[in-house]
């Protein structure tokens, strides 16, 4: 196995794309409910901010604001996975690999990680979360997603609710 090496910058700004094992689910929108409890849980206990973040049927994106001292992504990521597959009923297929080692079958077992070098990137990446929904073809109008923080984003004047990014600079490496 390659030896993999993440960027860990304390205090730094991270883009993260997390996907579901079977990409034909709905899972993430089905039980949004759980995901934001299980979100909101992990940090109360580990601090975050979040910038931006969708939530697809089967991947999410989102951008996090760690503390000044941290740069423990990982367990965060970690903890909202077991906390979110714990809660579910254990109905997924299980390779023999994953039996063994006690897994549930739910998370691609790792995840897409980018630190944010500077203000364009950050740009980059905060308008291409918000649009992905139009990127899949789950709306013609961001604003009829409701599982993105766009809305947080209309709110503070960040952008018009009419918005629907420029597909040229919604292109890159983001991780899908």
């Amino acid at each position: 196995m390659p030896n993999y090496r993440r960027a860990r910058a304390p205090g730094a700004t991270y883009f993260f794309t997390v996907n579901l094992r079977d990409r034909t689910s709905d899972l993430l929108i089905r039980e949004i409910d759980l995901l934001r409890e299980t979100v909101r849980a992990t940090k109360a206990r580990h601090p975050f901010h979040i910038d931006a973040w969708v939530v697809l049927p089967e991947h999410m994106h989102c951008l996090w604001t760690l503390p000044p001292d941290d740069a423990d992504f990982a367990l965060r990521w970690k903890v909202i996975k077991f906390a979110f597959s714990k809660r579910l009923p254990a109905t997924e297929v299980l390779s023999a690999n994953q039996q063994n080692r006690r897994e549930r079958g739910i998370w691609q077992r790792r995840y897409w990680e980018h630190l944010i070098r500077d203000e364009c990137d950050y740009q980059r990446h905060f308008d291409y979360i918000h649009y992905n929904p139009l990127k899949h073809g789950h709306v013609e109008r961001l604003v009829d997603w409701p599982y993105s923080s766009f809305h947080r984003a209309v709110a503070a004047d960040i952008y018009a609710a009419d918005w629907c990014g420029v597909p040229e600079q919604a292109e890159g490496d983001y991780g899908e």
